[in-house]
């Protein structure tokens, strides 16, 4: 993964991306998994044998799928939970999030319970920031969003990127993820079985038909659920 990219994580559910998360952030072992083959290396060292909270202070941050927030807690008593890596830069880095989210900055007494979904998902990716991560890695960040609220995420990642954290973006709504994404891999059944540039994946055929719903060279849509799963893996391992 570049330190300073976007990258999408293509693939249907059960396809492994989330377990590919777990492995990443040290999450693997509460899960009674572990990494059989292979290893993970930040710096040129390896990091899949580390705790979730070593992981962290290496500059690696996940965002859950689900809004996981404090439910009984407001928004800034959630935000500092998320500091305990760079303290002394707490006031700061909130400021940050605020300017990031001002939502939040007007919410910030607000009990996250009573947040909406939309805002829940900002707190989590705004408590995530307040580490100062160089990598974020979202799972499923705009799942049941509205589509201004997914708006609203896509450039909300746009201007992390920016701000210098590379992203990696676990998302079912392949053409927001590609279209903000340097490079994209598409999993199936737990390996990588399409490995371009983001761009080059929006045109791939079979990612147009299976992800983005389109039929080569047609307009017609098709949902991925009705594409027999063997077609899929015969066509992606040929």
């Amino acid at each position: 993964m570049p330190e300073d990219g976007i990258v999408a994580l293509l693939g249907s559910n059960g396809a492994g991306k989330t377990t590919l998360l777990r492995a990443l952030t040290g999450l693997l072992d509460i899960h009674h998994g572990e990494v059989a083959k292979g290893r993970v290396t930040l710096d040129d060292k390896p990091i899949h044998r580390m705790s979730p909270e070593r992981v962290v202070k290496q500059g690696v941050r996940q965002v859950l799928e689900g809004r996981r927030v404090f439910v009984e807690l407001n928004v800034e008593e959630n935000l500092k939970v998320g500091a305990h890596t760079a303290r002394s830069r707490m006031a700061d880095n909130l400021e940050r999030v605020y300017a990031l989210f001002p939502v939040l900055g007007d919410r910030r007494a607000a009990t996250a319970g009573y947040l909406s979904g939309g805002e829940q998902q900002m707190l989590a990716i705004g408590r995530a920031m307040m580490s100062e991560p160089r990598y974020l890695l979202l799972d499923e960040p705009t799942l049941g969003l509205a589509p201004k609220m997914v708006e609203n995420i896509r450039d909300v990642v746009l201007e992390i990127n920016k701000g210098g954290t590379a992203v990696l973006l676990v998302e079912q709504n392949a053409t927001m993820a590609l279209s903000i994404a340097h490079h994209g891999y598409v999993m199936e059944t737990g390996r990588v079985v399409l490995d371009k540039p983001a761009a080059a994946l929006l045109k791939d055929d079979d990612v147009r038909e299976f992800y983005l719903g389109l039929h080569p060279g047609e307009d017609g849509r098709k949902s991925f659920r009705d594409t027999k799963h063997y077609r899929r893996k015969k066509r992606w391992s040929a």
